[in-house]
Order: C-alpha cells, then sequence, then structure tokens
C-alpha cells in the first residue's frame, strides 16, 4: 500500500483530520521564511494535542529544515519528539549524521531535454542520500527554493527510478491527479500540501479525498 505524507500543517484541527484520514506521516515546517513556517511552540501546541487525543494511533511526526544549524535541528527534534527530520537544503554527508533521528532527504528533479540525463542525475543523488541511510522524496527543482514546490515533474523520470527505489513522490499532486500519479509512478509514498488547500488553507475534505485515493492505491 502506498504511503502517505500530509506535509505544511499549521493547526491542530487539520492535522487531527490528516490521522484520521490515515496518513502515515505528518509533516511540519521549520524553515525560517516558508510560507507554512510554524514556530516550535504553536507545533508543540498541536502535536501535544494529538498525543492526547490519538494516543497509539498517531503517525510518524516529521520535520522539514533546511540550512540550518545541525545544533538547531536537534533542539527541535528533542523539543518535539519528532521521528524524522526532512533535510530540504544543500546539507553534507556530515551533516546528517550529525542529526539525531533518521532522515528524509529531499531530492530536487531537474528536468532535460534528455530525459536519459535527468534520470542518471536523480540517480546518482538518490544514491547518494541512501548511503547514508536517509529516506528520499522527489520534488521539482526550483531554483532558490527549499521545501515543496507545489509544482509536477515529469512523472516518466520518477516511474523511472521507482522500480528500483522506494522513493516518495511529492510536487504538484492533488485529488485530480493522485490516482494517475500512483499508477504511472508507483512509488513507495506521496507527500502532498498545497494540493489539499484551498485559498492557501488546510482543506478538510481535500485531505480526506485525496487520503481515500492514497488508501484505495
Amino acid at each position: 500500500m502506498t504511503k502517505l505524507k500530509i506535509c505544511g500543517l499549521m493547526d491542530y484541527h487539520s492535522a487531527s483530520i490528516a490521522v484520521e484520514s490515515g496518513a502515515d506521516f505528518l509533516g511540519f515546517v521549520f524553515v525560517p521564511g516558508a510560507r507554512r513556517c510554524l514556530e516550535v511552540k504553536n507545533a508543540k501546541k498541536i502535536i501535544d494535542k494529538l498525543k492526547t487525543k490519538h494516543q497509539n494511533k498517531l503517525p510518524n511526526l516529521v520535520g522539514l529544515f533546511a540550512n540550518q544549524k545541525s545544533e538547531r535541528v536537534n533542539k527541535i527534534v528533542g523539543n518535539l519528539d519528532l521521528d524524522l527530520a526532512q533535510i530540504c537544503g544543500d546539507e553534507t554527508f556530515e551533516y546528517v549524521k550529525a542529526i539525531n533521528i533518521p532522515t528524509i532527504k529531499q531530492v530536487k528533479v531537474v528536468e532535460h531535454a534528455q530525459i536519459d540525463l535527468s534520470i542518471a542525475n536523480v540517480r546518482e543523488q538518490i544514491e547518494s542520500a541512501l548511503s547514508y541511510g536517509s529516506m528520499v522524496v522527489l520534488d521539482k527543482y526550483e531554483s532558490n527554493s527549499y521545501g515543496g514546490t507545489g509544482k509536477k515533474f515529469n512523472w516518466d523520470i520518477a516511474a523511472k527510478l521507482s522500480a528500483n527505489y522506494d522513493l516518495i513522490l511529492a510536487g504538484g499532486l492533488d485529488c485530480d491527479n493522485i490516482n494517475e500519479a500512483i499508477s504511472k509512478v508507483g512509488p513507495w509514498g506521496v507527500d502532498v500540501s498545497s494540493g489539499i488547500e484551498t485559498n492557501g488553507i488546510k482543506d478538510g475534505d481535500k485531505i480526506r479525498k485525496f487520503a481515500s485515493s492514497v488508501l484505495q492505491s
């Protein structure tokens, strides 16, 4: 069954709906300047309420970071009792080793005129991330952008690679295209944020619909 990550959560209500809808991972953004960046104290309130209500049903909690000091990341990880840290910047192997919990490495897909070149470049990044024990999420490349782009890339690239690697597919997924994405790519997991929003705010109905499509895949 395809795993589901609901990302960019900013309030308890949406996070609780994500849990009830069967999400495997809940993502909270701690990248300064990002639109969905949460203050740690607010994230703690959300997570504490989730733990109280959902207890043993709570999914893996993921914090998103980009080019932040490892000491700062580890402090947030400890304060919130996170399960995974998603690394979205230009971090090195040594940096990842310094993080106290397992990591997900965001691999940005650069689309070249020749698809084989794109596949080769992405494969190299995947191999690098896997070599230091990270999971991998694929997202569209955008210069000077850290975190999710909300934009789709050529799924043929991901489809070629997902046959050999357990990959999380991100970038432009929504309720209208998720079935096609899973059918075409066959990813280990999918990651959604803007695709379940209305006017920039998480939409409970869209969360439920998206999750239902994933769970039935």
